[in-house]
């Protein structure tokens, strides 16, 4: 694994030695920050299942205030403050090592609103994240004209809403589907 651009491009981050940790692959991750294009600078990044960290540092490094990083497997936190560290970053870079389902019920461990927040469960629990993003939650999650992209396999069938949220666009990348959702009241491009 590596970072594609930015900053810190060409940095080869610390990678899972097990299978239990599927990262983001290069190709999708790419597809990902041509999605965010312009989106990207000066926001803040909730990055839901975070794994290696690979996704958060490289938003990083593309122009990212802030990301928080949400990953409950003590391994895979052990790897993201690894490549943390290795790319010298500092306080941009919030490690809450809780479960999703922790985490949405620790308002005050929130950060937000955050402007892009991605989230890329285990493929085989996709679908329990979407009933977590209830509109309560994402009303004080999400700044006024907040992404969601879920990364989730294609044969997962992403709601048409989610919270006040509609399903805007599906980009598939082989056996990869990115969901994008946004406020229906703001144009998308």
């Amino acid at each position: 694994m590596r970072v594609i651009a930015g900053t810190y491009r060409g940095r080869r981050l610390y990678g899972p030695r097990t299978q239990i940790l599927r990262p983001t692959s290069d190709r999708v991750r790419e597809a990902l920050f041509s999605i965010l294009g312009n989106r990207l600078p000066h926001s803040r990044f909730l990055d839901l299942y975070a794994g290696t960290g690979a996704v958060g540092i490289e938003a990083l490094s593309r122009g990212a205030d802030h990301v928080t990083a949400i990953e409950s497997d003590r391994d895979a936190v052990n790897l993201l403050q690894r490549n943390r560290d290795l790319c010298q970053i500092g306080s941009e870079l919030t490690v809450r090592p809780y479960s999703v389902e922790q985490f949405v019920q620790r308002p005050d461990h929130w950060n937000g609103p955050y402007d892009v927040v991605f989230a890329d469960p285990p493929y085989a629990e996709a679908a329990r994240l979407f009933p977590l993003l209830n509109e309560s939650m994402i009303g004080m999650l999400f700044s006024v004209e907040a992404w969601l992209i879920v990364e989730h396999g294609e044969k997962t069938e992403a709601p048409t809403a989610l919270g006040p949220t509609t399903l805007h666009r599906q980009y598939r990348y082989g056996d990869t589907t990115l969901s994008l959702y946004s406020c229906p009241n703001r144009h998308v491009t």
